[in-house]
């Protein structure tokens, strides 16, 4: 299950863009989409339409992917999409959505442990269950995993790193990615994230 945030607040607001999708991760600025498009070469209609959302939807349901956001909903002083501006969060219970699907096994999250992302409202999640996680893997992207339920599920989350433009500093600051930049000039932020998340699709 890919687990976000919060989409745009124009999308609680119906006031779409021109190229936005009224579907999870359909902001025109986002990559969620363009990078599950190049990795599995889905040809995707990046428009406000039935068609646009209908592709995304048989997409997610052929590769037996769900998709969900954490916050229900939040408050903003500034009318902006960033995360770090949410207050007053209510979290969904995503626990309660792994014991009513247990076929799902893996939580992805775009997005790290900064404030108020994907990983860092999760943690919060987790800590009013009375429920840890245990670190797997350090390195970006961070693997975790956790146990559920009676007899014990053991469920792994994956923090990739988040698919906005905002991230991209981050990624630019990253060793691989320099590395990557030196060997080919071409190499660019985008790139990097389809490698990151293609071993996990």
């Amino acid at each position: 299950m890919i687990v976000g945030t919060l989409p745009p607040p124009r999308f609680t607001q119906g006031a779409l863009k021109l190229g936005d999708v009224n579907f999870c991760y359909g902001s025109r600025d986002g990559q969620l989409w363009p990078i599950l498009d190049r990795i599995f070469d889905l040809a995707l209609s990046y428009e406000t339409s039935e068609k646009a959302i209908e592709e995304r939807v048989r997409f997610l349901r052929a590769r037996k992917i769900a998709i969900c956001d954490i916050v229900a909903s939040a408050k903003r002083t500034k009318i902006d999409a960033s995360d770090i501006g949410m207050k007053d969060i209510q979290l969904r219970n995503i626990i309660g959505y792994l014991h009513e699907y247990s076929n799902i096994d893996t939580l992805l999250f775009t997005g790290g442990n900064s404030l108020n992302g994907p990983e860092y409202l999760f943690r919060k999640h987790l800590k009013v269950q009375g429920i840890t996680m245990r670190p797997i893997s350090d390195k970006v992207p961070r693997i975790h995993e956790f146990s559920l339920g009676s007899p014990s599920r053991a469920i792994r989350t994956i923090s990739l790193t988040a698919p906005s433009g905002a991230a991209n500093r981050a990624v630019g600051s990253m060793e691989i990615y320099k590395k990557m930049k030196e060997e080919n000039s071409n190499f660019n932020t985008f790139d990097f994230r389809v490698l990151q998340y293609q071993p996990f699709f």
